[in-house]
């Protein structure tokens, strides 16, 4: 049976590993930590990052990235400001790496198709990416997800059978920018629905503030070269529902936490976990600007991470902007 490698021993590289040993596959998972290596080998457990989730006997954690050498098949789930630094440090060789961070790496604006391109440029890239809470994929709960791969059907019809699982179901496309974009600019309007629920704007805010960060995705996407069909599916409109809807999701605890009058540092300080949202939003927003997309929820929540307003103050001023047409354009 094939070996799955599995870069990145976080809540969700931890979960993917255990969906792909749900039948029993071996799956060697690179975790960072020393400690957490042995945890999962001896206890099969990852008390740091998924307490509570029991892991398959095929599940081997490894802290040398020299063993995936051989793997033909990487999942790689670190975070996305970190992607580069692993990936160079990865053995090269011919492979497919399907990418399962979210983000925008900082100071460059790269998507992580184009970071990955450079750092292992004889892998043929994928992008998987939907609406995934990590602790239901590892519990065997059903899943949908989208699998964009830039080597086309061909690549889809390697990769799926090694991904696909009862309760784990991939979707094709070949669209890798908008699933990139779905994913990345999801993180930040949950955010910006954690913080309503943080100020208890109620219900009709939230589905607003969804409704019109949509818009700003599509957008956002559009411009850059995505598909609108592929945002309005599990990876774009799918994931940002989920996301925007439930403190399982880091990045709406941490909007939750500004509205709740918490500055960023102290939401996020102690946290194990990363939310990918809190790096994206300001290179986002640098990048619609650069290139005239109005993104205003975006920017409101930059200002939130930045601590320069109050949220009741930002939410005032969103209220406030000129009244317009629901659509205007192609979005």
């Amino acid at each position: 049976m094939t070996t799955i490698g599995v870069i990145g021993a976080g809540a969700w590289g931890t979960a993917l590993a255990q969906a792909m040993a749900s039948d029993g596959s071996p799956v060697l998972l690179w975790a960072r930590e020393s400690e957490l290596v042995e945890e999962i080998n001896q206890r099969r457990t990852n008390s740091l990052f998924l307490p509570g989730a029991s892991l398959a006997p095929t599940v081997r954690a490894t802290g040398n990235l020299a063993d995936l050498a051989q793997v033909p098949v990487l999942l790689a789930v670190v975070p996305a400001q970190f992607l580069a630094r692993v990936l160079a440090d990865l053995p090269p060789g011919p492979r497919d790496l399907v990418l399962c961070a979210k983000g925008i790496e900082a100071g460059t604006g790269r998507l992580m198709a184009d970071v990955a391109a450079e750092a292992a440029p004889q892998a043929t890239l994928a992008v998987l990416s939907g609406p995934t809470f990590a602790h239901e994929v590892a519990a065997g709960l059903p899943t949908a997800v989208t699998l964009a791969c830039a080597g086309g059907e061909a690549q889809w019809q390697r990769l799926a059978p090694e991904v696909s699982r009862p309760m784990l179901r991939p979707y094709y496309s070949d669209d890798v920018t908008g699933a990139e974009i779905g994913g990345a600019v999801k993180n930040v309007l949950a955010i910006a629905c954690g913080v309503v629920d943080g100020l208890k704007l109620g219900q009709n805010a939230r589905a607003a503030l969804i409704s019109r960060g949509y818009a700003e995705m599509l957008r956002f996407g559009l411009a850059r070269g995505a598909r609108a069909e592929t945002l309005s599916g599990l990876c774009g409109l799918g994931d940002l529902v989920l996301t925007c809807s439930s403190t399982s999701s880091r990045n709406f605890s941490l909007g939750k936490a500004l509205g709740e009058g918490l500055s960023a540092a102290e939401a996020l300080a102690g946290k194990n976990s990363v939310a990918e949202g809190a790096a994206t939003a300001p290179v986002l927003a640098d990048l619609a600007r650069r290139d005239g997309i109005d993104m205003p929820i975006v920017e409101a929540v930059c200002q939130l991470l930045a601590g320069t307003a109050p949220a009741r103050e930002v939410v005032a001023r969103l209220l406030a902007r000129p009244l317009k047409a629901e659509l205007e354009g192609p979005a």
